[in-house]
């Protein structure tokens, strides 16, 4: 069990500093010597010195802005913090940054990754094994401090670990302005890491450990307590019916060709020849991907390939060099382009295998994986459509209106039994009847409803694609119309006749609704909460 958690080491490793050997060998040595000393409130600081601001906005190529408005967030020594909701795509550096933003404060802080703990179980007892100064070896079994299965039993042991360590902390501020000491903490707030939190979904438990997670701020009612979440989906995904602290959102937008070149030309031996070595694949490989780890993989075997004709890996390249360098390169360039997709589509054949030996093992899964390429727009699109076609054009107003529609100021008249009993019938013949039909007004407004959340701008698309909000409301219409297009040519829309009355083509949507969930699913949007039942 004690690798099911976070490293409880002295001094903290990331992601980044574990796939590098050296870092290796000496966490390594570091974890042995540690062993036999007890922790302190100090090993609640990463890093074994503090970093300048500087050397903080040089690491991170592109973030400057997250790294400002989160430090602003954070606030001056001491001063208490409402929940932060730091989210964007996978590889964006949201960890990382945070990590170390937090080693140029010397705050201590806990870190509890979703993925490493995968069960309320093990993310409720590596938070309490960190606050209470907890670490595995073979001379306890390997065993936590505390045993928590239940979110009101983490609530008191937190309460109580935190008091603890709270007051260790003050009782170390007489200290440390007597006397500077190096790597000791500042501070006398306390900050909770959740990261991976998208991943709580897939627990057994995801309805009652999401809200409890965010809840846990108003639980607490701890000023000394701050709250930092980290998540690859948006805020508007986690939708929940509980009355919480809603947190600060902070976005970590997609790293552009500058930024990915910068990130990429550190630590290289021979920056020029790299940096002819990027002219040629940088942009080609940045319109499929933009991951770091990604490029990462793919560009040191296609760099060695590259290097071949060159006897003299220091030489600088002319530009007759870089022509030859680049005909030698050519024909392995788009053999390494699809191989970026073949990882994809192993990783979701593994995805898919596992789920047929859990049926086989007869638990039963449902797939949320889309069987087919759909840009963001058309999904909700789809949504907007299935919708339409499911719920009754009188329940618009309630449902997308933050007003909840005109007729609440309306007095309301007690509904007599004989037309209760009409409105069953005229619901079950509505139902017997299969999807209604709606016209494209209808559509547009209640796609306009759901993505009004999105900051008109889609995690797949950048500037002006995608909607197209900034080409102004033609781009839009444009775009809506060719989407509408894709989708009835793929069958998942039917075009109706038009309707004599309103003079206008009327749709229908025919995708079933596991269907719909599923493409909801893939966008973590919560369709049960806008789909109309009786």
């Amino acid at each position: 069990m004690g690798e099911e958690e976070s490293p409880q080491i002295t001094r903290r490793t990331t992601r980044a500093s574990s796939s590098n050997p050296n870092l290796n060998s000496a966490a390594e040595t570091v974890l042995h010597n540690c062993n036999s000393q007890p922790l302190t409130h100090n090993d609640l600081v990463y890093g074994d010195e503090p970093i300048s601001f500087d050397d903080l906005i040089c690491s991170f190529p592109g973030r400057r802005i997250q790294i400002l408005e989160l430090l602003q967030l954070l606030g001056p020594l001491n001063s208490p913090v409402i929940p932060l909701f730091i989210y964007g795509g996978a590889c964006r550096g949201k960890t990382s940054t945070v990590l170390q933003i937090f080693r140029h404060l010397n705050r201590p802080f806990v870190y509890s990754s979703c993925l490493t703990c995968y069960s309320p179980r093990i993310l409720f007892e590596s938070i309490l094994n960190q606050l209470l100064l907890h670490r595995k070896h073979e001379g306890n079994g390997y065993s936590s401090a505390k045993r928590c299965e239940r979110p009101s039993e983490f609530v008191n042991l937190l309460r109580e670990a935190l008091g603890n360590i709270i007051n260790s902390l003050k009782g170390n501020m007489g200290k440390s302005n007597s006397k500077k000491l190096v790597g000791q903490a500042k501070g006398q707030i306390i900050y909770l890491i959740f990261d991976n939190l998208e991943l709580v979904r897939d627990w057994e438990k995801s309805s009652n450990i999401l809200p409890f997670l965010f809840m846990l701020y108003d639980i607490m009612k701890m000023p000394e307590v701050g709250l930092i979440f980290i998540s690859n989906t948006s805020p508007d995904t986690y939708y929940f019916n509980t009355g919480y602290t809603e947190p600060v959102p902070l976005y970590f937008p997609e790293y552009t060709e500058d930024d990915l070149r910068q990130i990429l030309m550190r630590n290289q031996c021979n920056p020029k020849l790299y940096s002819s070595f990027l002219d040629v694949l940088l942009r080609p490989f940045s319109r499929i991907t933009r991951r770091v780890d990604e490029l990462s993989t793919a560009f040191p075997a296609l760099y060695k390939k590259y290097c071949e004709p060159l006897s003299d890996l220091g030489i600088f390249p002319n530009e007759k060099m870089k022509r030859m360098l680049f005909s030698h390169l050519q024909p392995h360039i788009a053999p390494s382009l699809n191989e970026i997709f073949r990882v994809e589509a192993g990783h979701n054949k593994d995805k898919a295998k596992g789920k047929g030996n859990a049926r086989k093992a007869g638990v039963s899964e449902a797939s949320d994986e889309v069987e087919f390429h759909m840009s963001t727009s058309a999904k909700y699109l789809l949504i907007s459509a299935f919708l339409a076609s499911r719920n009754p054009a009188t329940l618009d107003a309630s449902l997308f209106d933050s007003t909840g529609g005109s007729d609440n100021r309306k007095r309301k008249r007690k509904s007599s039994v004989k037309s209760v009993e009409q409105k069953e019938t005229a619901e079950q013949e509505l139902l017997m009847k299969g999807p209604g039909t709606f016209p494209l007004e209808r559509l547009l407004a209640i796609y306009q409803c759901l993505t009004s959340v999105e900051e008109c701008s889609f995690d797949e698309e950048q500037g002006t694609d995608g909607l197209g909000c900034e080409n102004g409301d033609s781009g839009l219409m444009s775009d809506i119309l060719l989407q509408l297009s894709s989708l009835c040519s793929a069958n998942f829309m039917s075009k109706g006749g038009s309707c004599p009355l309103e003079g206008s083509t009327r749709y229908r949507c025919t995708v079933s609704e596991d269907m719909a969930l599923k493409v909801a699913r893939s966008l973590k949007f919560p369709l049960s909460k806008y789909l109309y039942r009786r």
